[in-house]
């Protein structure tokens, strides 16, 4: 039996307080770039503003609904088919950056990947509550999981998108594990993925461009390794207290898109040591609370569906902050509810209602309150 509960404070605080760093430090990192490039210095953060304003309308909405609805065949089946169709309309729009993966619209870009990371989370919690009993038969429990995200990465790798390809699969990986699938099968799994990972990244310049930049940066410091000594220069001279707001050199055409991957190099610049550890201290914030509401959720479903959303937004920071201190190859990746972005932001806080839903559930044996 469950009851209802309070929205976990801690959660929804840790959420706003990244969502105001966002629309400050996007303004910050943006307002130049946006000057040059469109003539409009607040044309980044207004769109921030609206997407934040229309994401937390959107949290506020779905963590009053009670996430056992999604517990439903044909929603869930709907939500992956719609889904399909707009990762293959994405590969026929015009590209970007030599990259296909948004539909522009009105001025909008709107990125498919997104939605495919919470529709396959949604998709893998209902399979694993329902055969989790038989989690290591891999052609019951695994084979529908497998078809479903590897079919979806497939689709993003295609934009390409590895970074958000790889995510996927780990987040997927991540429930598939914490529901008792033999730590034998999963390394078996890695090492016979090795050779396709070998593969992927070799057979496209850019990627293996980036991977070597990443054993050593300062060997093309005016070319691929550019951007990451950039990153570490602004995170280096940031110091304990930063220079302060609006005064970092590095996004100062020194640093590609600083309003987007690598704005924690930014916070860092300006807001020195202690925001920076702040900003971690909210994702950290987040992977806790997230992980208690899976742990005292009152059934499999809530428990797998509390556990991937979690990881979706604690891996993505964890990456991401991974390579603007050069501690991971360039993945492309935002920073979760900070970086500017329309999608990730929408998506990211209907994630966190949900999340949030699931936090107001517990078993009375728990004691939750």
């Amino acid at each position: 039996m469950a009851r209802k509960l309070q929205s976990d404070k801690w959660l929804f605080l840790a959420t706003l307080a990244l969502i105001c760093t966002s629309v400050v430090m996007v303004y910050s990192a943006s307002a130049l770039v946006a000057l040059e490039r469109f003539q409009q210095p607040y044309l980044f953060v207004t769109r921030q503003i609206m997407w934040a304003a229309v994401g937390i309308a959107v949290l506020s909405i779905v963590m009053r609904i009670d996430y056992r609805t999604y517990r439903n065949d044909k929603l869930i089946w709907g939500l992956l088919g719609l889904v399909g169709l707009l990762l293959v309309a994405v590969l026929f729009s015009r590209p970007v950056n030599g990259t296909r993966r948004w539909f522009g619209i009105g001025g909008f870009g709107i990125q498919p990947s997104e939605l495919a990371k919470l529709s396959a989370i949604f998709f893998t919690a209902l399979m694993l509550e329902r055969r989790r009993h038989r989690i290591n038969e891999l052609g019951y429990a695994l084979l529908p999981i497998g078809v479903i995200a590897g079919g979806l990465a497939a689709l993003i790798l295609l934009e390409p998108d590895f970074g958000t390809a790889v995510s996927l699969l780990a987040v997927i990986g991540v429930m598939t594990f914490a529901a008792g699938f033999s730590y034998r099968y999963v390394f078996g799994a890695l090492l016979l993925a090795l050779p396709a990972l070998y593969v992927i990244l070799m057979q496209a310049d850019y990627r293996r461009r980036r991977l070597l930049t990443f054993m050593d940066p300062w060997a093309d410091p005016l070319g691929d390794g550019f951007q990451v000594i950039q990153s570490l220069i602004a995170v280096g001279t940031g110091g304990v207290f930063g220079k302060g707001l609006m005064n970092g050199v590095q996004k100062l055409f020194y640093l590609p898109e600083p309003h987007t991957d690598f704005i924690y190099a930014v916070i860092s610049e300006e807001t020195g040591l202690i925001g920076a550890t702040l900003v971690l201290l909210c994702f950290c914030l987040i992977g806790w609370r997230g992980l208690r509401a899976a742990l005292r959720a009152p059934d499999g479903f809530g428990a797998f569906l509390a556990l991937g959303i979690t990881m979706m937004l604690v891996l993505q920071a964890f990456v991401n902050i991974s390579v603007v201190l050069g501690l991971m190859p360039t993945k492309g990746i935002p920073l979760p509810l900070v970086s500017n972005g329309g999608s990730s932001m929408l998506i990211n806080l209907l994630g966190v209602g949900v999340l949030l839903n699931i936090s107001q559930h517990s078993n009375i044996e728990t004691g939750a309150a």
